[in-house]
Parts: structure tokens; sequence; C-alpha cells
């Protein structure tokens, strides 16, 4: 097929809102932060490859090896989270295509899409940017086959989208869920009595395998992991504050947003995607009984700005004046609120505009209390001054094949091994997947420990009795870290068997995780 002038137009345009993406997601984070701890854990399990880890499913490691191999460095680490922002995007576009959007309508749900809370979230190399990427895809396939005839190479692609949203994240569980029940419900329930569907399920199943395979081979870990969550960070979650973020997420698309759901209710050809909406009803339901994290429903969002930006271009057929208003308003309004959502202030400018950030909640951690920093921000800080304390104890060991470096989490792990001048570092810790990464070949003779800055320093020593020497190497003095206080020690010369003590220690953590 011939492509026209306007097609060409429109993907230059889409072309322009890709590089944009790209570039904020560089230019609007400050030079004070450095890497996240969860990136340093991800980023880790490129040399621990397996079918599956503690703390989340494979895929990630798989974008990890690819990053080791262009060279570890910044730059890519914040590459892969943009790309899948970017990704998210143009099938948000496509979306829009195919509910034969305008051009206006296509550049809205940019502009919007950027606008948003997303910008924030493809800074970070977590898994939360593919998990969107994923839902926006089945949504994409699962309207595209409704509306094509039911041609079934696209509950395929939705299969295949599934799966490896699962191998990136369980959290797409909660969307098949939804869109079980919403499907049900809806003219579009024939879809059960396809063959093609069942076949499509196999193909899922048969990709993720693996992943459930290793669960079950070590007892199901991610239930143990969604206990702790639950234990520890869930707890602190008001379904009311649920809701009222995921506003807060949006707040300048509430317009579009808004027409969504208007469309959905009033506008006749949006009348057979009402599973959509429904589909986005349930799975906030579900997740607000679980009391989840708000940002776990992100991935709802994308198609839903797609539908409100194609109603609103309906209704502003022809005029240029509010359509204009609307881009303005998204636009000014996200960026008078942008320091409030992105780390383009540096933590002494976040401290002067104290009471601004406490007011919308962006000071609050998962514990419920609100600190000097938003969470994010203080697990940005400090890392590489404890690589280097680290890194001044383990220049004072004379055989380095004999000692362990064990940290207090794997933040600091994964910190200590990805910024310490030595490359065999390979700190370890009781805590999620780093409970497995123990090297034990090799007698150890020498400890470098790292305590919790909430721990006494007699409570760090008590190596000392099985060791020659006891030496305080430093502590963290970033006053901005999660992880200030943060002590180093240097325990030398082993008294007793040292591996025997780590294995016993080891094998009791494993067995009660």
């Amino acid at each position: 097929m011939k492509r026209s002038k306007s097609d060409y137009q429109e993907l230059l345009f889409l072309l322009f809102f890709i590089l944009l993406k790209f570039v904020l997601s560089y230019v609007l984070v400050n030079g004070a932060y450095e890497l996240h701890r969860d990136e340093f854990l991800h980023l880790d399990q490129a040399n621990h490859l397996a079918a599956g880890f503690t703390s989340v499913p494979p895929l990630t490691s798989l974008f990890s090896l690819i990053i080791k191999f262009l060279g570890n460095g910044i730059f890519w680490v914040k590459f892969f989270p943009a790309l899948f922002g970017a990704l998210t995007m143009v099938f948000a576009w496509l979306v829009v295509d195919k509910l034969k959007g305008s051009f206006y309508a296509k550049c809205l749900l940019a502009i919007a899409f950027i606008c948003s809370s997303y910008l924030r979230l493809n800074i970070l190399y977590q898994p939360n940017s593919f998990d969107v990427l994923a839902w926006t895809a089945m949504f994409y396939y699962l309207i595209i086959y409704f509306e094509d005839d039911n041609k079934p190479h696209y509950l395929y692609y939705f299969a295949i989208w599934g799966a490896l949203g699962f191998l990136n994240k369980y959290n797409v569980l909660f969307l098949i869920l939804g869109i079980l029940p919403a499907v049900l419900i809806t003219p579009n329930r024939k879809v059960f009595v396809t063959k093609h569907l069942y076949f499509a399920i196999g193909l899922a199943l048969l990709l993720i395998l693996p992943n459930i395979l290793w669960q079950i081979a070590h007892n199901f870990p991610v239930i143990s992991h969604m206990k702790e969550l639950s234990e520890t960070q869930l707890v602190n979650i008001k379904r009311a504050d649920f809701f009222k973020e995921q506003i807060l997420f949006f707040v300048s698309d509430i317009f579009v947003l808004l027409a969504a759901f208007v469309g959905f209710l009033f506008y006749k050809p949006f009348k057979k995607y009402l599973w959509v909406f429904l589909a986005y009803i349930f799975t906030l339901i579900i997740f607000s009984y679980f009391k989840a994290k708000a940002y776990y429903a992100l991935g709802l969002y994308p198609v839903l700005l797609a539908f409100g930006s194609v109603y609103i271009s309906k209704l502003m057929e022809r005029k240029w004046i509010l359509p204009s208003l609307l881009i303005l308003f998204i636009t000014g309004s996200f960026a008078y609120i942008t320091p409030l959502v992105m780390p383009v202030y540096a933590p002494e400018k976040i401290m002067a505009n104290h009471k601004r950030f406490e007011r919308v909640g962006a000071l609050r951690w998962e514990d419920g209390k609100n600190h000097d920093l938003p969470q994010d921000y203080a697990d940005m800080q400090g890392w590489k001054e404890l690589a280097q304390i680290v890194d001044s104890a383990y220049a004072k060991i004379k055989d380095k094949s004999a000692v362990v470096v064990r940290a207090d989490n794997y933040g600091q792990a994964g910190a200590i091994n990805y910024y310490s001048k030595y490359q065999n570092i390979n700190a370890v810790s009781y805590n999620a997947d780093y409970l497995y990464w123990f090297r034990m070949d090799k007698p150890i003779n020498d400890l470098i420990l790292i305590v919790d800055g909430s721990v006494s320093e007699r409570e760090g020593e008590k190596p000392r009795p099985f060791f020659n020497k006891t030496t305080k190497i430093g502590e963290i003095k970033n006053r901005w870290a999660r992880e200030k206080g943060a002590t180093v020690f240097l325990f030398e010369d082993a008294k007793v068997d040292i591996n025997k003590r780590l294995n016993s220690e080891i094998e009791e953590r494993i067995n009660d995780h």
C-alpha cells in the first residue's frame, strides 16, 4: 500500500515524540543522584543467569546481560526503561490509529503520555517499565482481534506478550484476572469457544514453563516474597490512598482520562470496547482488595489515554482554540509539577521546598512516615561512598581469594559490585537473591562486613571472637542516603572454620526464606 504525505507526517511526529521521550529521561535527572538500589540487584542478575529469582522473574536478567555486553554504563542502564516507555507510547499510538483517531488525537496521546508519571517510571531500570509495555501490547492485540474479524494470530501475539509480561513481573496476572470477567459479560465472550484461544494459552504456558519449574524446585519463593512484602510494606497502604494516587499520577491528563470514561459510557462507537473499561474497573478492584501499591496499576492507563484522546478529537473537530488550550494545560501544568515528579532538584533544594513536596505526599515512604527526601531519591544516594569505603578495606587484604564481602541488604551488595574498582569483589548478602550467590569454593580467612546504620556498633562487631584482628573502616556520612550510618568492618585472620559457619547460616536463612 502506497503511503500518503500525511502518513509520513505522522511518522515524523511519532519519531519526534520518541526522541523527546528519550531526551527527557536523561536530562530531567539531577547529577546528584546515583543508581537506585533495585537497579543494582537487577544488573547483578546478569552474572547469575537462571530461570528465576527470588525477587523477580528472569526476563530482566536478560536485559541486564545486554547492558553488561554494552559496557554496563549509566547511559545503557537508563536507555532500556526509556526504550520500554517509548515502545509503550507507540502501542498506544497504534490504538488511536485503530480507533480511527485523527492526527491531533495521536499527538494529544503522545503529549499526555509524556506528561505523566510514566516519565518518572521510565528513568528507573526496574521491571515496571516493561510491565506497562506488556499490558499495553496485550490490550492492543486483543482490541484488534475483536475488531478485525477475529483473526487468530492476534490471539497468539496477545499470549506472547502475556507470557513476556509474566516472565518480567507476576503483576500481569492481575490484568488477566481483570480481563476475564470483562470479556465474559460482553459479546466478546465468544472468544472462549475459539480453539485458537486455548492454543495461544498453551503457547504462553510453554514460554513460562521454565520459570514455573524453577519456582517449584525452589518451593515457590514468590509466595514468601509476597508475604514479606505484605507484612512490611503493603500493610502501611490505605485503600483511599491507592485511588487518590491514581489521580495524582495523571493530574495533568485528568481531562483526557475523564474523556475516556465519558466516551466508554456515552459515545456509541466505543460501546464495542466496553470490555476495556470493565477490565480497568475489575483490575483496580482486585488491586484495592489486596492493598496493592498504586503504581502496580499503571499498565492500565496508556490504552485509556488513547481512548480519551480519540473522544476529545471527535468532540473538537473543526475547532482549534480548545484543542490548543488543552495541550497548553497539559504541558504547562506538567512543567509546573515536574520538580515534584522528576529528580531535577538536588537534595538541598528539595529541603528548601520541603512543604511543597510534603503536601502532595512525595515524602511519604513505604513505612507510612514522611522523610527528608522521596524514598526513591534516598535510594539513589550514598552508594559510591559505600563502595569506596569497602574498597579501602579490600585493599588491605593480601589474599583476595580468601575473603567474603557480606552486606546487610541487596542494595549495598549490588552497589559495591557495581561501583567497586575491584571486578571480582563479589559482595553478597543474606537478603533477596544474594542469599543464593555466596561463593564458598575456597577457605575464607577474612570478612568485610557492612552493618546497617540502625544497628549498634557493638552488634556489628559480633564476629570479633572468630578473628584475630578487627578494624572499623568507616561509615556512610551522606545525610540524604537511606543507608546513612551503614558501617564497614574488616575482620582478618580467622581463628575458626568460617566456611562452615557461613554455610550453616546460609542454609538456615534459605530454609527460613
